[in-house]
């Protein structure tokens, strides 16, 4: 159980680390939508420079670096394919996740259940080991029996 539960918490980080890197490329590459008697910016980057530039401007003794430069915007055909693909490894991993959750034990039944259901299997599992302590005394009864013969065999010859 505690195997499925880690399987579950490291792909539930890798969806969110997923998720974390496509939020961050659509703050930082993407540009924003027209918005009508709106000034139009190619990107969320270029909107913090000028920001930035405005309140440099306004207080000229604080001196600042330059900020750098945004990156290049992807082409509208890389960014929709960027985005069907991003898309689909959500759709992907999510399915994942629901398959790991649902073949977790118990989930379809009661707690009372569960704790009878450990019962159940805690008694069986002390008849297996009372069968294996068994098996282990007859294997070495066995092991003295042939070596006690293998010893006569010795001294006989």
């Amino acid at each position: 159980m505690a195997d499925i539960l880690t399987q579950i918490q490291d792909e539930l980080d890798m969806l969110l680390n997923q998720m974390q890197s496509s939020l961050a490329y659509i703050h930082y590459r993407t540009p924003p939508a027209p918005i009508q008697n709106q000034p139009l910016l190619s990107s969320f980057a270029e909107h913090e420079a000028q920001t930035q530039a405005q309140q440099a401007a306004s207080q000229p003794n604080n001196a600042q670096p330059a900020p750098a430069a945004p990156e290049p915007l992807p082409t509208p055909e890389e960014f929709q394919k960027d985005i069907r693909e991003l898309s689909r490894d959500l759709l992907l991993k999510e399915q994942q996740i629901e398959v790991l959750i649902g073949s977790l034990p118990g989930l379809h039944s009661s707690e009372a259940e569960q704790v009878e259901r450990m019962r159940e299997l805690e008694k069986e599992l002390e008849e297996l080991e009372g069968e294996r302590l068994k098996a282990v005394k007859e294997k070495e009864e066995l092991v003295k029996l042939v070596e006690g013969r293998i010893m006569s065999l010795g001294e006989s010859a």
